[in-house]
């Protein structure tokens, strides 16, 4: 699902990201029909997949190949999309150059960022819709002092768009930490955890200063809906 959130799309936000040229960050769920992943282990991969793709040396080394895509991106809209595949396909898109993130059992692959236009064909033919996925019983609270990414307890959303802002928040949460407490959280393996706030507290962590997203509403949801709150301890 395409997401190009209203959040500030750098630390140091061009005047005019529209007048930039698009950029899109492809991300890859795999969906097998005989074992899908479950709805929120897919949703934290998603963002462990975007954080891990930030933290390449491929992307934060200046003349790695691919920081000057990751800076075009950034400095227009920042735009995610989320296909699924399987079998075949899913082998194939393994094959184009990315980070393969797993889960539980959720498998997510990140590509560096391509022009809106301008997908590869392997991957310009996977299916965006069909990410519906659930989980089989709720998930557990989350450890105490895990990053936490909270959800719109009023919004209905697909798992595909989901992912989408579930990634733009550990992205938000990202360019507000210092290079110290990022590599902390990289040689922890990017741990999070994605859960839906309670009703009662919504609104309470929408006003907090915390990073979050609100989306430009393409897709699935009105424009400037607040999505996500990236709660990241040391953000606190």
């Amino acid at each position: 699902m395409s997401s190009p959130f209203d959040a500030p799309s750098s630390p140091d936000e061009p005047v005019d990201r529209d007048s930039k040229e698009q950029y899109v960050l492809p991300l890859v769920v795999r969906i097998e029909r005989a074992d899908p992943p479950a709805r929120t282990d897919a949703l934290e991969t998603s963002a462990r997949a975007v954080l891990t793709l930030l933290a390449d040396p491929r992307v934060t080394d200046g003349d790695g190949e691919w920081a000057e895509r990751v800076t075009a991106w950034e400095d227009a809209r920042i735009r995610k999309v989320v296909r699924r595949a399987r079998g075949g396909e899913w082998r194939k898109a393994g094959e184009l150059p990315g980070i393969t993130v797993t889960g539980a059992a959720a498998e997510v692959r990140v590509f560096p960022p391509v022009p809106l236009d301008g997908w590869p064909k392997e991957l310009a033919k996977l299916q965006v819709s069909g990410t519906d996925l659930d989980d089989p019983e709720a998930p557990a609270a989350p450890a105490e002092g895990l990053p936490v990414l909270w959800l719109n307890p009023d919004l209905e959303m697909s798992a595909g768009k989901t992912m989408a802002q579930t990634g733009h928040a550990a992205q938000l949460a990202w360019w507000r930490l210092d290079d110290t407490r990022r590599k902390e959280w990289a040689e922890a393996g990017f741990a999070l955890a994605v859960r839906t706030a309670d009703p009662d507290a919504w609104a309470g962590l929408t006003a907090s200063g915390l990073p979050l997203v609100r989306d430009a509403g393409f897709t699935e949801i009105a424009p400037g809906s607040c999505t996500v709150v990236a709660d990241h301890p040391a953000l606190r």
